[in-house]
């Protein structure tokens, strides 16, 4: 209990960041066009300056990473699969089947994954949670999308994925700090200086919108809810505890701390964001962010200790 409690104390400033959006979310100050505000700038800004830090600052050669994103490449793309056999299992349709395309696809490594890999770990894991953050988005926006638009029996445009792609700004930080890393340009000292006062101030900013998002949601009948527990707990620990036990047994060489931990966070906001752009079951995805981030609360300080 004791271990737990530490593990808990240590992402507890994170979800209190978030309960402080919760309740301002209920105030008369709130307006709902701050959350598309603060995620804009998170996604445009914040994250882009940590991930460009983090890069510039990597004193580890690039191979290194090759089994990390491998292993975690195999690991959604799987994750991706599964919506299959689970739709064909509990006889889901199409909309539903494609709503589970991207609810198993993305956890959310980005907003919440790489400031709890920090409290945890410290900084040694900047890098490594960047290039995890980077091989999700990179399958959400290829495997998934596509799967999602040709079940939709739309006409899949090469030109649209890669153009989807190339204008996401993490992907995009990603390949210039990796060509900085690679080249050996010196970044200058007040450039580098510029960057972490941004990249500082993302992880507040982040969390804080995911909370006015969280407060801001209706309830609705709690009916509705049972599927998305359900959901959750296996988002949230039954497949990344598979996915841990394949690792510990198959002994990569790279520290599996940081992979498992990302496996397991909660469902993050850009799935549901292509649900309401598909028109599938937004009403879903919404819920699974929801109480998936609601319940990582406990989930989160528990694999804390697995992984110890």
């Amino acid at each position: 209990m004791q271990s737990y409690w530490l593990s808990f104390s240590t992402i507890a400033p994170l979800f209190l960041v978030i309960l402080g959006g919760i309740i301002f979310s209920r105030t008369k100050v709130f307006r709902k066009e701050w959350i598309a505000v603060l995620n804009d700038y998170a996604l445009w800004i914040g994250f882009p300056a940590l991930i460009l830090v983090a890069l510039i600052k990597l004193d580890v050669h690039l191979s290194s990473f090759s089994q990390l994103l491998i292993w975690n490449s195999a690991y959604i793309v799987f994750c991706i699969l599964l919506a299959f056999p689970f739709s064909w299992l509990f006889k889901l349709n199409n909309e539903n089947l494609r709503t589970l395309v991207l609810a198993f696809s993305f956890g959310n490594v980005a907003y919440l994954g790489i400031p709890v890999l920090l409290n945890f770990y410290g900084q040694s894991v900047l890098a490594e949670s960047t290039m995890l953050s980077a091989v999700y988005l990179f399958w959400l926006f290829t495997l998934a999308i596509v799967l999602v638009e040709v079940l939709g029996s739309r006409q899949v445009k090469f030109t649209g994925v890669v153009y989807s792609l190339l204008k996401n700004p993490l992907l995009l930080a990603v390949f210039a700090g990796v060509a900085i890393s690679l080249s050996g340009v010196k970044v200058p000292e007040m450039v580098f200086k510029s960057l972490d006062l941004f990249s500082s101030s993302v992880t507040a900013v982040v969390l804080f919108s995911l909370g006015l998002f969280l407060g801001s949601h209706p309830l609705g009948d709690f009916k509705e809810w049972l599927p998305v527990f359900g959901f959750s707990v296996l988002i949230l620990l039954v497949i990344p505890y598979g996915y841990f036990l394949t690792i510990k047994f198959t002994a990569p060489t790279f520290d599996l701390r940081s992979s498992v931990l990302d496996a397991a966070m909660p469902m993050g906001l850009t799935p549901y964001v292509l649900a309401v752009k598909y028109k599938l079951n937004a009403s879903f995805a919404s819920r699974v962010v929801v109480l998936s981030t609601l319940l990582a609360v406990f989930t989160i300080p528990l694999w804390s200790i697995v992984l110890a």
